[in-house]
């Protein structure tokens, strides 16, 4: 798969799995029926607070990972 998209997928299996933790981290930050909304009416931060925090959620979720090989 060749993209110009900084966004790609580069496991186009686990696009499911990062929409639904997308969905999931909206609902805990107030944001209910998120993927349903125009995100163009949300502000920045609050389109950034979701990103920030999937971000910080798959980090977290790599070290785990890491130190479990150790």
């Amino acid at each position: 798969m060749t993209s110009n998209s900084r966004n790609s997928i580069v496991v186009e299996a686990a696009r499911a799995g990062l929409n639904n933790m997308k969905t999931e981290i909206a609902n805990e930050l107030g944001l209910a029926n998120y993927e349903n909304i125009d995100k163009g009416n949300l502000t920045a931060r609050q389109n950034g607070y979701v990103g920030g925090y999937m971000t910080k959620r798959l980090v977290e979720m790599a070290q785990q990972q890491l130190a479990g090989k150790q």
